[in-house]
């Protein structure tokens, strides 16, 4: 993983972990759905390119236990990495020039995605 996705990540849970407790869904919420979904996509994409997978998985997982979500939201951003990995499981069975273009894609748009959550939100 890019050190400033790791960064940025890692600051996206301890901001997940200040807002738990929470009744109502985080105002970031559809970009922690479309977080996990890119976690997801990458967790495929970088295993089927040989590269080392950067620990997508467990990125999600920690992303699940610093949120401390309802079950209901829970399922929801499972299905969310769920869905990203699927949806180029659905069209890639080998690493390909697009197949590389999309995983750096991807990094770009979840530093992004990150570091918006955490400038907005991280109070």
């Amino acid at each position: 993983m890019r050190p400033l996705f790791r960064l940025l990540v890692a600051a996206t849970l301890l901001l997940a972990a200040s807002t738990t407790g929470r009744a109502v869904d985080a105002p970031y919420d559809a970009q922690l759905m479309r977080l996990a979904e890119i976690l997801g996509s990458l967790h495929y994409l970088r295993h089927l390119c040989g590269e080392e997978d950067g620990g997508w998985r467990a990125q999600m997982e920690a992303l699940l236990e610093a949120e401390t979500p309802s079950e209901e939201r829970r399922e929801k951003l499972v299905a969310s990495f769920n869905r990203g990995y699927r949806s180029f499981a659905a069209v890639y069975e080998d690493c390909t020039d697009s197949a590389r273009q999309s995983i750096e894609r991807y990094m770009r748009e979840g530093e992004a995605l990150t570091r918006d959550i955490v400038l907005r939100y991280g109070g």
